[in-house]
């Protein structure tokens, strides 16, 4: 039987996150899993994953926090012993407002879990999967965004400004650990059929902008769940510093 994979997927409880963790149970990795606030949701995703076949490490945890990552990483060597995969998905996209009335509170909140924490979860995978620290390589993605390209103008350019910084870090970390036999792509999902945007305020949004949309729909978690995996697969091996629309041409 071949070995499982060890994957760490952040922000795992609901919406993009929950659907990459039942898909990679599906394809054969056990999981390490954390969720920021909803109890209830995220140990239904773990035991959908484990009925799969996955053993299942479930943290609560807050990921913008690097003493929390921490923790949740030496959860994760007690539990594996290795990391193979790490999927940066745990975000916001804070409240609704142009550039003038959104306080830098939001900013801060925003930047400190979509950037700040992608980067401390990351460099904490980087240590265990480099090659050249005694790791056996790996890959990461990072759950990006089109905001990064279009700009949230009139809801959220503080989302879209961290997408963006989410997007630089894949192009440049990539180049810094090929080496070490790391990959490090992002997808960049579109209009999504998730929580999102009820949860910022504005739950008619996908209806609204749904008829913009190339492809004519709006597209799904487990849709982007498929390009997650794609990229975590060997059929990518080739592939690093890539940014993956998952977008219907939007």
């Amino acid at each position: 039987m071949a070995e499982r994979r060890v994957l760490f997927v952040t922000g795992a409880g609901r919406g993009i996150g929950a659907a990459i963790a039942r898909l990679a149970a599906a394809r054969g990795h056990d999981l390490c899993l954390t969720y920021r606030s909803e109890t209830a949701p995220a140990e239904a995703t773990a035991e959908a994953c484990r009925a799969a076949g996955a053993t299942v490490l479930l943290e609560r945890a807050d990921m913008a926090e690097e003493a929390e990552v921490a923790r949740v990483f030496a959860a994760l060597d007690a539990r594996f012993g290795r990391l193979d995969a790490l999927v940066n998905n745990a975000g916001t996209a804070g409240t609704v407002g142009t550039l003038l009335d959104t306080p830098l509170a939001t900013w801060e909140a925003v930047f400190r879990l979509n950037v700040l924490g992608l980067v401390a979860c990351t460099r904490e995978a980087v240590r265990r999967m480099s090659t050249k620290r005694g790791g056996r390589g790996g890959a990461i993605v990072n759950v990006s965004s089109r905001a990064s390209a279009l700009g949230g103008a009139g809801e959220w350019i503080h989302y879209a400004a961290s997408k963006g910084a989410t997007d630089t870090i894949t192009i440049g970390l990539s180049r810094e650990v090929a080496a070490e036999g790391i990959r490090v792509n992002a997808v960049s999902p579109g209009l999504i059929e998730t929580e999102l945007h009820a949860r910022a305020g504005l739950p008619d949004r996908v209806a609204r902008l749904a008829p913009g949309v190339p492809l004519g729909r709006p597209g799904t978690a487990e849709e982007v769940a498929e390009a997650v995996l794609w990229l975590l697969s060997d059929a990518a091996r080739y592939i690093t510093g890539a940014i993956l629309p998952v977008s219907g041409g939007r």
